[in-house]
């Protein structure tokens, strides 16, 4: 049974390629992949990200207030429109993310938003995660505003599954045909070659990953897949104002 709930914290890391394959092949001493990765293969999560006309919850979030939240649908790959996806409200407080979704089929999913009204409850469901959404939708009016996918590589620490890494690259969004189910292309967030890890542990991360990310000169960075993507936007959105002005 998936997990529904999670409380963690979460790090991030942007490199190149060359940093990805160097702290990858001294991680795997510790580490295992995810069943998804057991190929040596990527697996691709793709987001549809909800939020208010005014883009309430991304600027909130931009502004690092002690309490942010979001909602998303995710699916891994590209879902068809009876697929079962997670329907997920993500809160930061303090540093502490605290994930918690349900899972539904996506036409569920799409109408559970658009018109407050949850699904009948069934056997697969989160009750109270529900119950949680509902109150969510309850104080916002959201429309669907981004679609962000990546290929993800994910492991975890051998002996202990509080301690995972994941590795995502070719990020890519957009914001028109904003459906699941019509693909995962998009235009890329980043440069070609970079990767962003994400160290997710529930307490301290472990003397030996410590080290080996200082040794790999690894610091700490604030990045936000949707929070980028908004800032983007905004930034092609005045350079075509200015391009306009300039015609004029």
């Amino acid at each position: 049974m998936a997990i529904e709930v999670f409380n963690r914290y979460e790090n991030k890391y942007l490199m190149d390629t060359k940093a990805f394959y160097s702290i990858y092949n001294c991680l795997m001493e510790y580490m295992e992949l995810d069943a998804f990765n057991k190929d040596d293969k990527f697996y691709s999560i793709s987001n549809l990200y909800y939020d208010t006309k005014q883009h309430t919850l991304v600027r909130n979030s931009l502004s690092k207030p002690k309490y942010r939240e979001k909602l998303r649908i995710r699916a891994y790959g590209v879902p068809a429109p009876d697929a079962k996806v997670y329907l997920e409200l993500k809160k930061k407080v303090f540093g502490l993310v605290n994930k918690r979704r349900t899972a539904l089929k996506l036409h569920e999913a799409y109408e559970f938003v658009r018109t407050g009204q949850a699904p009948d409850y069934r056997k697969g469901m989160n009750g109270q995660v529900i119950q949680e959404i509902d109150y969510f939708l309850s104080r916002y009016e959201l429309r669907p505003m981004v679609y962000l996918a990546y290929d993800r590589i994910a492991m975890f620490c051998k002996g202990n599954r509080d301690l995972r890494i994941t590795f995502d690259t070719n990020i890519r969004s957009r914001r028109y045909d904003l459906k699941l189910e019509s693909g995962d292309y998009g235009d890329p967030l980043l440069e070609r070659g970079q990767w962003l890890m994400e160290v997710k542990a529930e307490k301290t991360i472990p003397v030996w990953l410590a080290k080996l990310l200082a040794e790999h000169q690894m610091y700490r960075t604030s990045f936000s897949k949707y929070g980028n993507e908004y800032k983007k936007s905004i930034r092609y959105a005045n350079q075509n104002q200015e391009r306009k002005s300039v015609i004029i």
